[in-house]
């Protein structure tokens, strides 16, 4: 019999059975799609060596006037600006106490209590001390005198804190230590820390309608949900903000890096009616208005300090620090009608995005005495997080709680061979973490979520939409926010690593930052003779791969090609046979009998390390002696 060639179709499609799927691919990791051909992805390398304190959500790029690269990075527990490989920790500044810190130590222990009072610190929020002096044993001025983290709240009036030398090391205090550290000790107290994972609400009022719980009681504030940063530029400068909390500022040409924190708008010289709390900023492109998603309004001449969460707040053209209207400037507010909350917004050509928990408005400048209209596109086509949408040269992508939509002038939803995969393993208590990618060099949007069956409560798989060929690949990757080349060649990714949080550079090698990328691979759906009435046999498989390194093709790379069978769908796959796949392999021979087929390209994990580094494989047509052998019974 001749040799069957199988051209998979491409594209990983499980809204099919694994048997109805025949001729196409039914899983993958860590591949994508191009041209219609399976290829496994670019790699990535830490973009430097130091690390940051936690979970990084947002990632922005600007250059200053002078040409300078600049990244903000808002996390959990800070907010940095990179310049240059160094992490530089701009986080404001909440509190700032005077002489009015005092210390105590217990002999034989590391756990420092400090008192000050109405501190209003929080466990884990961080505190630089200064003008203390020694309490006499092993906790020096030099141990106290430096940026501690908060162990522990005892009170309102007291924290603790675990002594370190100034290299790291914890220090164990003595029976010397018996001081208070002296009358003049300052304390600095950055904005406190929020959280990692998101707390449904449980409590009446606490949420708009239809939120939670009927009857439980809860207390949700900025303190204590899933820490969101929003950011962009006026001009060269930087605009932050923590999701219903508090709007900063960085001025790029005045302030110093490794010295300077971001400030309070509204404390800025010459602040009129700034919001002093939002959900979100944005900078409108064209016309160049500071816009707050979510303000709190003006009562009485003044902020209230609450967030409305269908309230927005513009401020005068040109002018980031005029919110108050007049009819001398084009500063003001509105407020939307369709949804509960507002979610996110992004700008996009001569318009701004906005989406509540039901609907997606736009935004457009139309000059005075309105300064901007709002239009209804669309209602039941919601945001699923406020990081779940992203601009490309097609359009906007952005993914619902229904599914993931397309905007370009209307909305439409992307037909999408994973959807009840990925919806039916979405874990939705955590969906604000789920954040969308573009990867424009590859025609690539990448929507990142967390899944129930990994029951990590935190971002671990993707799926792939190559908007070009319309076509969706699969994966694990752990990324917490993703920022295609712009100011930078290639994309940038915050991950994880030995339990320390690091800036990745994508599309780079082809590897798992200096190691083998494992755990590659793309798997058939079921493959038979004719309509399986009869069992078949395999003698030989024939791939068709391509192996390439940054110089050319690769003759040292290997990958497995592994054979499975069953007999009927409701069986599980057992193993036939594991072959390895180089440069110059023409064959490989195999002895199988069985109804139905699945073939299986992976890496080859157990290789050695050269052999599976630097590398990547792209599959083409592969061939397959097969035959009938008979029938077998039921």
């Amino acid at each position: 019999m001749p040799l069957a060639k199988f051209n998979f179709k491409p594209g990983v499609n499980k809204e099919e059975t694994e048997y109805s799927a025949e001729g196409g691919w039914v899983d993958a990791n860590l591949v994508r799609f191009r041209k219609s051909r399976v290829e496994k992805i670019g790699g990535w390398l830490k973009a430097s060596a130091d690390s940051f304190l936690g979970t990084c959500r947002a990632l922005h790029q600007w250059l200053s006037l002078g040409g300078t690269r600049f990244l903000g990075l808002g996390t959990t527990l800070k907010y940095y600006i990179e310049e240059g490989g160094v992490f530089n920790d701009v986080t404001p500044i909440r509190k700032t106490s005077t002489n009015s810190i005092t210390f105590s130590a217990t002999n034989g222990s590391s756990t420092i209590t400090a008192t000050d009072s109405s501190h209003g610190a929080l466990k884990n929020d961080f505190v630089t001390l200064s003008g203390a002096v020694s309490l006499g044993g092993n906790i020096t001025a030099a141990v106290l005198n430096q940026e501690y983290q908060i162990l522990t709240i005892p009170s309102a009036n007291t924290y603790t804190f675990t002594a370190k030398s100034t290299s790291g090391a914890t220090v164990t205090a003595n029976a010397s230590d018996s001081g208070n550290g002296g009358a003049g000790v300052d304390g600095l107290y950055q904005i406190n820390v929020g959280l990692d994972d998101y707390v449904q609400s449980t409590g009446w009022g606490v949420n708009p309608w239809g939120d939670g719980t009927f009857g439980s009681a809860t207390d949700l504030s900025v303190t204590n949900q899933l820490r969101l940063w929003s950011h962009d530029n006026f001009g060269e400068d930087l605009v932050m903000n923590v999701r219903n909390g508090g709007i900063y500022y960085w001025d790029t040409s005045t302030k110093t890096l490794g010295t300077d924190r971001a400030v309070a708008l509204s404390g800025i010289s010459g602040a009129n009616k700034v919001p002093t709390v939002g959900q979100q900023v944005i900078t409108s492109e064209t016309d160049r208005h500071l816009i707050v998603l979510g303000a709190d309004p003006l009562s009485g001449g003044s902020r209230t300090g609450t967030i409305d969460p269908m309230f927005i707040a513009f401020s005068d053209q040109e002018n980031a620090l005029e919110f108050e209207p007049k009819t001398t400037n084009s500063a003001g507010s509105l407020r939307l009608s369709s949804g509960s909350k507002i979610v996110g917004g992004i700008k996009s050509r001569q318009e701004v995005l906005i989406w509540t928990d039901t609907s997606l408005y736009s935004m457009n400048f139309i000059g005075p005495p309105l300064t901007f209209a709002v239009n209804l596109i669309n209602e039941g086509a919601g945001l699923i997080g406020p990081k779940a949408f992203v601009n490309s040269s097609k359009g906007v992508f952005f993914m619902s709680k229904q599914g993931f939509y397309f905007y370009n002038g209307a909305v439409q939803k992307i037909p999408c061979t994973l959807q009840e995969h990925v919806f039916n393993d979405l874990d939705l208590n955590q969906a604000y973490k789920c954040h969308l990618a573009l990867n424009a060099e590859f025609s690539e949007v990448w929507f990142f979520y967390p899944s129930i069956e990994d029951d990590t409560q935190e971002i671990s798989r993707y799926v792939i939409y190559n908007y070009e060929e319309n076509l969706w690949s699969m994966g694990s990757m752990v990324r917490h926010a993703w920022l295609d080349g712009g100011v930078e060649n290639k994309p940038q990714a915050t991950g994880i690593s030995s339990s320390a949080y690091y800036l990745y550079d994508h599309e780079t090698g082809y590897n798992d930052d200096t190691s083998p990328m494992d755990g590659v691979y793309v798997q058939s759906a079921d493959i038979d003779l004719g309509d399986g009435d009869s069992l078949a046999f395999v003698k030989r498989i024939i791939p068709d791969v391509k192996f390439i390194n940054t110089v050319g093709e690769d003759p040292n790379a290997a990958i497995n090609v592994v054979l499975k069978n069953r007999d009927f769908n409701g069986e599980s796959l057992s193993t036939d046979s594991t072959s390895q796949v180089t440069a110059t392999t023409t064959q490989n021979y195999v002895r199988a009998r069985g109804r139905q087929f699945v073939l299986r390209f992976e890496s080859d994990d157990d290789n050695s390390e050269s052999d599976r580094k630097d590398f990547k494989f792209r599959i083409g047509s592969t061939r397959i002696d097969i035959q009938p052998s008979g029938r077998r019974g039921a």
